[in-house]
């Protein structure tokens, strides 16, 4: 693999490893800045006298690895947010008790059914001086007007810690939160905010209000707000606005990458702005003005679509294309790859473990590598077959690259994606060309009437395609049961039959063997691991009760007859199911007595009737039954109580308090998320 021979590209791979490891393992900050002055020196030392004996240069190569791992461990403790001495979580009691926090609005997401979500940094909590960031929820009842980015609001309220999944194989939120450096949630009723008259007037400000002027502006043209908010997240990458249904839309189509500002997007501005200064001379003076004014635009327009890791990936990447055609030099593709990659986790390390950030680079990686060989299998010479051939090939080498990674965090695969590539790219570049010049104008407000319908029934058309081809779902793939070890070997089989296609050697079909057996391994080792295993859970699910017993593939789902209906078509459910490669076997009314593994298990419902059983080891309480709980525990003796979230809370509370007392272990699903027995 050529790629690998660039000694950059080994670098890279183990400075990418230095921030696994840190990710995981998070060393002590002192230690790790011991390392870096060691390795330092070193690396000085062999650098130094790598010349004089030959012996030293082996020694040196290997020092530079052990370097280029040690800047990623100290890049990403330096960017872990809460290793800051002033950090929010630093400060005595900050999740404990009623604080008033000073914050600053950084950035708006999407809203909630209940809440208008924002990102929010910490300026002051009570007197104190403080930094990080906060996802701040405001009620949607209580409020009268949106915020505006840059806002300074103090707000009298209970910081919380970042939720934990409460069911299993359930979106660890808390997680995706703290990988933005996000470490705590703030809930406020606006009757609680002072807003202060002071506005944080940065960048992020100045790039709100350009996006809330085109906003306006078109509005007010009559510009229709369903294909408008399609045209701020195709354009601006800005998705907080747009219709749940239509971005599902996308996702079956296998088309959700276009709402996503990326190299296709910056691709563009880079031609438009390249086409609009060939008036200025190609001389040392007129080279170099048309290089500042190309990065400024390219730049200027990321930071407009919100500098997401595919923004900020793509950017990067055309930033060191425009300076090799200033250098008037060929530009290595690969070395601009990898040369972006490091740059870009030097600055923000914690894009390695964004989903859009792996799956942008991965694609591009497959298209500059794979399409190559896809292009030679056919060279069509009519210049219409030609085209269809190119973006067919491009979007399997795309998908081939991405595949292993999209059913790992997704589970699903859209089939029709071969379609909606035809069709979508060739329109996609027209709108993007016009998008770009109407939002242009919109922000003077001096965009005409019939520019702005144009872009509007083109975007119009756009959603009707998607709208269609998702609507076959008989061709969209759900529900595929994916683990990490099916990742790692399918990414090593594909990767083993790229190389042999590209050059068939007795060696690599080897390596295909040995992936193919690898693979097998893994889907036997995944099947003996499921087939022995059992379990039985209380599911944590507001007003409703949910128990499941597994006994390896098969669940026996125990609830009432609205959540038996539904079955696997619940989300909470239905996650547990692809989680644990298993399926519905049976679904049944829940019974008030259980045994499961040697365990007596006891319910108890909103009746309070329950039958006898002799020393129940655990008692399910649900629907907030009217019972003795003191009198209960002495005839029963029951090693532990578990109350789910049907109960009412003051319940639960008056409950927690009575198995204190009594020395015996609650367990609220509200609080400790689902109860598993195994």
């Amino acid at each position: 693999m050529k790629v690998l021979q660039f000694p950059l590209a080994r670098v890279t791979l183990v400075f990418i490893v230095g921030i696994i490891f840190a990710y995981y393992f998070q060393p002590s900050p002192n230690l790790v800045f011991t390392s870096l002055f060691l390795a330092t020196l070193l690396l000085g030392g062999f650098y130094f006298w790598r010349n004089k004996k030959p012996l030293l240069i082996w020694y040196f190569g290997f020092t530079v690895f052990g370097f280029a791992f040690i800047i990623g461990v100290s890049t990403q403790t330096i960017h872990n947010a809460s290793n800051r001495q002033n950090h929010f979580s630093k400060t005595q009691n900050v999740f404990e008790q009623r604080h008033t926090f000073t914050v600053v609005l950084n950035e708006k997401l999407k809203s909630n059914v209940f809440n208008q979500r924002y990102v929010a940094s910490v300026d002051q909590i009570d007197n104190t001086k403080c930094s990080g960031e906060i996802l701040l929820n405001i009620k949607k009842d209580s409020l009268h007007h949106s915020f505006i980015i840059g806002n300074r609001l103090q707000i009298q309220g209970d910081l919380h810690h970042n939720s934990r999944p409460k069911n299993p194989n359930q979106f660890d939120y808390g997680s995706y939160l703290r990988n933005k450096q996000i470490y705590g949630q703030l809930y406020a009723d606006a009757t609680d905010i002072k807003v202060s008259t002071l506005v944080k007037k940065d960048i992020w400000y100045y790039a709100a209000q350009i996006r809330n002027t085109i906003i306006d502006n078109l509005r007010r043209d009559g510009f229709h707000s369903t294909e408008l908010n399609v045209a701020v997240a195709l354009i601006l990458g800005q998705q907080q606005d747009i219709d749940p249904e239509i971005i599902q839309d996308y996702q079956y189509a296998g088309a959700v990458h276009i709402l996503s500002v990326s190299g296709l997007h910056i691709g563009f501005i880079l031609l438009f702005v390249t086409f609009l200064l060939k008036p200025f001379p190609n001389n040392r003076k007129g080279s170099l003005l048309k290089l500042f004014v190309i990065l400024s635009s390219l730049w200027l327009f990321g930071i407009l679509a919100g500098l997401s890791p595919s923004v900020v990936r793509s950017v990067t990447m055309f930033s060191f294309v425009a300076i090799g055609q200033h250098l008037r030099r060929s530009v290595n593709i690969y070395h601009t790859l990898l040369v972006s990659i490091l740059l870009i986790l030097l600055v923000q390390p914690a894009f390695l473990f964004d989903v859009g950030f792996q799956l942008s680079y991965l694609a591009l990686f497959f298209i500059l590598w794979f399409h190559p060989v896809l292009s030679k299998i056919w060279e069509p010479k009519n210049k219409i077959s030609k085209y269809i051939w190119d973006i067919l090939s491009v979007s399997f080498a795309a998908q081939i690259g991405t595949l292993p990674l999209s059913l790992y965090y997704f589970h699903q695969f859209p089939g029709l994606f071969f379609i909606t590539n035809l069709v979508i790219i060739p329109l996609t570049g027209f709108i993007m060309g016009l998008g770009v010049f109407v939002m242009v104008l919109a922000i003077f407000n001096q965009c005409p009437f019939f520019l702005s319908k144009a872009l509007e029934w083109s975007l119009l058309v756009v959603d009707k395609i998607i709208h269609t081809i998702a609507s076959f779902e008989q061709f969209i793939i759900k529900d595929i049961p994916f683990s990490l070890p099916f990742l790692l070997s399918s990414y090593a089989l594909v990767f083993s039959l790229i190389l042999w296609f590209k050059k068939p050697q007795f060696q690599r079909l080897v390596a295909i063997l040995i992936s193919i057996i690898t693979l097998q391994m893994a889907f036997l080792w995944n099947e003996w691991q499921v087939a022995t295993q059992q379990e039985w859970v209380v599911f944590n699910i507001k007003k409703n009760t949910l128990i499941v017993e597994r006994n390896g593939k098969d669940v026996t789902l125990y609830a009432n007859d609205s959540l038996q209906k539904i079955g696997s078509k619940n989300k909470t459910f239905n996650s547990y199911l692809v989680g644990n490669f298993s399926h519905l076997a049976a679904a049944k009314e829940l019974k008030n007595t259980f045994h499961f593994n040697s365990k007596r298990i006891l319910i108890i419902d909103s009746t309070g009737i329950y039958p006898k059983l002799h020393h129940p080891e655990i008692i399910v309480l649900t629907q907030s039954p009217k019972i003795n709980l003191d009198r209960l525990i002495q005839i029963n003796q029951p090693k532990v109580i578990v109350a789910d979230a049907s109960n009412y809370k003051s319940l639960q509370k008056h409950w927690n308090a009575t198995c204190l007392k009594a020395k015996i272990p609650f367990h609220s699903t509200s609080e400790k998320g689902s109860y598993i027995l195994r």
